[in-house]
């Protein structure tokens, strides 16, 4: 993660359904059409020779309808009043490792993101929370574990929505990225990347897409072998027992119906599996009989994640006013943590065999309905029924005054299934007041039926206000409602481990709260000149139920608890360039994030932290006070490009309460890549080379102190990927 910053911001003004919103796009991308404007002609494959005048013209027009459902489909989902963000293709071209960067590395470009160990992101002190969405329809999330289920490579583009965002958005509201597909504008053909570099990396893709007459398809699929799987827990160059081998493949195949509808279907999967690294030099905690030593630095302890996703969607138009999408969805995901049955014992004193597994499905429908050139209605609803099992087959020792009292170890089941169902409502109205400002007003209802039975309406309220042709102004308030997420809730059996090693300090309140907040934001973004854009945003946040997630026993799954209340607040600020084949930005953040008293999950913590925190405010153990990047990317000539980027940040939280806070660190990346003409008969192939941490600062993520974190983990050092890529 200590290769990919947060990105500044270039503002871009976008028309949406007849009202303006404020966007803002990463920097190195030449600006964008806007929506309401004519559409340039898509670029096809020449006809041959032998076709008939006809198929130009009917080339044309599937084109024309394809990009006025796209353009519709994107009508759906305003974003009036929020922050947003866009990157595209372009900008993810420039990043070290192009479009083989996962997921969550391509978001860390955004102002307002900062990293953690396990891939986890945090979106302005958030944990989690961040919804996906492919297309406009919403992905159920798949269980927490040690990177992104969905690929960087199958996005067109994607676009980042913060701050307060409008009411057809709930669930998940730090933020929302929105994925729009390559599928439905890619030419015939396919491409295949491969890619070697130290630490065993090796990774092969490809990627092939098609169309003819209505009907278009695309596929992608790659796999990946290296070992840096995790964070390494000790400072070394590399990890011990820390190999990964990680498969993802995806899928999207669409067909018009006539000028005015289409239906498609996307589909995806990934399977990855770890090795948990190890930490020499630990010394036994615990005796079992018959074993002999036992060497820390020679455990077998492994985690599998695996992730499937589908949807059904059908778009369509009802004459030129009102536009919908309704979508059927699927999704099923688990982790299994495989613990080495012996080393596990005799250093954590519970070997625990863990299986979590959450199947979702639902339906999601949104309708935009023009009433006149100054208002556009739009209203839909969500719905989604789940299934979560949780099975934890443990070894554990008995134990007396929590003193192991037996070498023989004991065998405990503790099996839970919790099925549950979440809906909601939203209707709005985009209003463009005058010329210069636009309101959109609305209101959400959530009902939410799991561990808990809760529901909220949330009013929202956003606007943009244009203040001079340069300088623009966004607002808004937003009351959000937060479901726990289900395939996080730890529904550990207090009673069945009393009297063990694995005995839990205080009782249990499983039933992770809804979390409650009030959310205010504002910003401005300033074209100082055509060459140099400035943006600052600001919010604030008081949350009820404030909801966190942590690691707290030997298995490295995330567990949610609440907090019972929070206060966040924060600074973005931006600044970056552009002239011709140069152009550059720079970031920087504030954050300040506290909580106060528990109210789930205390089976977690030990009396003297429940007492703690119960009597004082603390850091979130996410919090990172102040953040930034920075970065410059020079393109030589069509073909040829150097960039270099950094990251720094003050630390995350550690220490008792999380009352400490980790060394600063900086990391500077370089890369640079090539096209190679290899004749007429084969065409051009491009070459990457990428630098990571190309100073080998040595530089700790979490050093395994504070709430909910577990073993130490360390920044990845220095390393090198090159990577060839051939079209076809």
């Amino acid at each position: 993660m200590s290769y990919f910053n947060s990105a500044p911001s270039r503002v871009r003004l976008r028309r949406c359904a007849a009202a303006w919103s404020i966007a803002i796009a990463a920097p190195w991308l030449a600006p964008t059409a806007r929506a309401d404007a004519p559409a340039a002609p898509a670029s096809a494959p020449a006809p041959a020779a032998a076709a008939s005048a006809a198929a130009p013209a009917q080339t044309v027009q599937i084109t024309s309808a394809r990009l006025r459902l796209d353009a519709a489909r994107n009508g759906l989902s305003p974003a009036t009043g929020s922050t947003v963000y866009r990157v595209e293709q372009q900008d993810i071209a420039n990043l070290p490792l192009g479009d083989a960067t996962p997921l969550n590395q391509v978001l860390l470009q955004t102002p307002g993101v900062v990293q953690d160990s396990y891939g986890a992101i945090h979106v302005r002190g958030d944990h989690g929370n961040v919804q996906y969405r492919i297309n406009g329809v919403i992905i159920p999330e798949s269980i927490g574990g040690f990177g992104p289920s969905l690929q960087t490579r199958f996005a067109d583009h994607l676009t980042v929505l913060t701050g307060a965002l409008p009411a057809q958005y709930g669930y998940r509201t730090a933020a929302v990225v929105d994925i729009q597909t390559k599928g439905e504008k890619m030419r015939n053909g396919s491409s295949v990347d491969l890619s070697a570099g130290t630490q065993g990396h090796a990774e092969a893709s490809v990627e092939t897409s098609g169309s003819r007459d209505g009907f278009s398809g695309y596929l992608t699929g790659s796999v990946l072998r290296d070992r840096i799987g995790i964070e390494n827990p000790t400072p070394a160059r590399s990890a011990l027992h820390d190999t990964t081998n990680q498969a993802k493949a995806f899928g999207y195949l669409s067909s018009l119906l006539g000028n005015d509808s289409l239906v498609s279907l996307l589909f995806g999967v990934s399977d990855s599996r770890f090795q948990i690294p190890d930490v020499p030099g630990r010394t036994p905690s615990y005796a079992l009989a018959g074993s002999p030593a036992v060497n820390s630095a020679a455990l077998d302890a492994n985690q599998r994640e695996r992730n499937r996703y589908a949807v059904l969607s059908y778009q369509a138009s009802l004459g030129s006013k009102v536009d919908y999408q309704a979508s059927l969805f699927t999704r099923s995901s688990d982790v299994h943590y495989q613990p080495d049955p012996v080393g596990d014992l005799v250093f954590n004193g519970v070997a625990a065999d863990i299986l979590r597994s959450n199947r979702a499905s639902g339906v999601q429908a949104d309708l935009s309905w023009r009433l006149d050139p100054r208002h556009t209605v739009r209203a839909g609803l969500f719905g989604q029924a789940e299934t979560y099992d949780a099975g934890n087959n443990a070894s554990v020792f008995a134990a007396i005054g929590g003193q192991q009292a037996s070498t023989v170890p004991l065998r405990i089941q503790d099996h839970t299934r919790i099925a549950g169902q979440q809906w909601g409502l939203y209707v709005q109205d985009e209003w463009r007041a005058t010329r210069a400002l636009t309101l959109n007003y609305g209101l959400r209802f959530d009902q939410v039926r799991t561990v808990v039975d809760e529901h909220q309406a949330s009013p929202r309220l956003g606007l943009v206000y244009t203040l001079s042709p340069t300088l623009r102004l966004h607002a808004g308030y937003a009351r959000y409602f937060t479901p726990p997420p289900t395939e996080l809730i730890d529904t550990a059996s207090v009673q069945k481990f009393q009297g063990t090693t694995n005995a839990l300090p205080s009782d249990a309140n499983t039933a992770v709260r809804s979390e409650r907040s009030n959310y205010l934001d504002a910003g401005i973004a300033w074209q100082l000149t055509p060459r140099w854009t400035l943006g600052l945003d600001g919010y604030h946040r008081r949350v009820a139920h404030l909801q966190d997630e942590g690691q707290f026993r030997n298995a490295l799954i995330y567990s949610a608890f609440n907090y019972a209340q929070g206060r966040i607040y924060g600074l973005d600020l931006s600044a970056t360039y552009r002239s011709g084949a140069l152009s550059g930005y720079i970031n920087f953040g504030f954050l300040h994030a506290m909580a106060q008293g528990l109210e789930t999950g205390q089976f977690n913590f030990d009396p003297a932290e429940l007492d703690y925190i119960a009597g004082h405010w603390v850091h979130l153990d996410h919090e990172q006070r102040y953040s930034g990047s920075a970065g410059l990317t020079w393109h030589l000539d069509a073909g040829s490009s150097l960039s270099v980027d950094g990251l720094f940040g003050t630390g995350l939280r550690r220490a008792f309460a999380n009352t400490g806070q980790l060394p600063g660190y900086a990391t500077l990346n370089l890369s640079a890549t090539h096209d190679f003409d290899l004749g007429a008969a084969l065409g051009k192939l491009q070459g990457r080379l990428a630098l990571i941490n190309a100073l080998d600062r040595v530089y700790l993520l979490r050093d395994g102190s504070g709430i909910g974190v577990g073993a130490p983990q360390y920044g990845q050092r220095r390393s090198v990927v090159v990577t060839m890529s051939k079209s076809f």
